[in-house]
């Protein structure tokens, strides 16, 4: 009598994924994360803001939401301290830009030279932009004080009267466009400085070959070498000034901006309607003609530099 023993059957186990489906899938995992917190922080906030911007909403009763369609935006169309915060905007938006962006350059040719202790000189660059904006505000509030503010004393040593810089029109704007520009030179100047050092070197030197001068240099080299660098600084520059919010409010520590409204920008007019009139539905109205015209003029800078980089290589 002979036994025969029968080998149990393997059990079934399941079978792991094929290693190029693991390869393409990975790269989605790693970049998941993002698009989570931007779905949830960046674009649902924007299409909420676009669905309250329809309604007529208050903030003491967030829960009642009468249908206005495009009344918010008509409304806007038709209120002069918009176009005032509007004005205001572009006014403030070209006083800090082009002289910040102007020293921005200068200050990086400079630092792009052998100097000693520029490594110093580059750290101290970013000294302002990582100072608070509601400290650098306030000192400078002071500065231009009225009375006892240090840039009217040193115009009264040159002969001239006391500036009211908190109420004049022009004058508020120039002082919070000088907080602006106090703030973020040094940190365009080492974006320029990081572009400079990418140009190659050897067009220097055929420049200097060819008798050109440090300012021909500057002008035929650097700036060419330079159009992508000065083209995103425009662009974050122009971003930053449409949404200017803070040295406005701190200047004086009024959301009107100034008694007449005199330096009031689209941020500041868009939390004056939200949290000061408690208007939920004008102020997502205005948040969302603030990104429309954001758009448009990224738009319209990157066409230019477009039109421009044509016309270069046609010469």
């Amino acid at each position: 009598m002979t036994l025969t023993a029968t080998a149990p059957a393997p059990s079934a186990r399941p079978s792991a994924p094929p290693p190029r489906l693991l390869a393409r899938l990975s790269p989605y995992a790693y970049i998941a994360p993002f698009f989570a917190l931007f779905a949830a922080f960046g674009l649902f906030p924007l299409l909420y803001t676009a669905y309250v911007s329809l309604y007529r909403v208050e903030l003491q009763t967030p829960g009642d939401m009468e249908w206005r369609g495009l009344d918010n935006y008509t409304a806007l169309l038709g209120d002069g301290f918009f176009w005032t915060a509007l004005r205001n905007t572009f006014t403030i938006g070209v006083l800090s830009t082009v002289p910040q962006l102007l020293m921005a350059l200068g200050l990086a040719h400079l630092l792009n030279y052998r100097l000693r202790g520029r490594t110093l000189f580059r750290v101290t660059m970013l000294l302002p932009y990582a100072t608070s904006v509601a400290a650098a505000t306030l000192v400078f509030a002071q500065l231009f004080g009225r009375d006892f503010g240090l840039i009217n004393w040193l115009l009264g040593l040159a002969g001239i009267g006391p500036v009211d810089w908190q109420s004049g029109t022009v004058a508020s704007q120039i002082a919070v466009s000088a907080i602006v520009t106090w703030r973020w030179t040094g940190y365009n100047a080492l974006i320029y400085l990081a572009g400079m050092q990418t140009i190659p070197e050897e067009l220097y030197e055929a420049a200097e070959l060819d008798g050109a001068s440090r300012w021909r240099q500057f002008l035929h080299v650097t700036l060419p070498g330079l159009r992508p660098t000065i083209l995103f600084t425009i662009v974050v520059s122009t971003i930053g000034a449409t949404q200017l919010f803070g040295e406005p409010l701190l200047f004086e520590g009024s959301i009107s901006g100034g008694i007449s409204h005199q330096y009031q920008t689209l941020g500041l007019y868009m939390y004056e309607q939200g949290w000061g009139y408690f208007h939920l539905g004008r102020a997502a109205a205005i948040a969302w003609v603030m990104f429309v015209l954001i758009v448009l003029l990224v738009l319209a800078n990157t066409a230019l530099a477009r039109r421009r980089s044509r016309k270069g290589a046609r010469r």
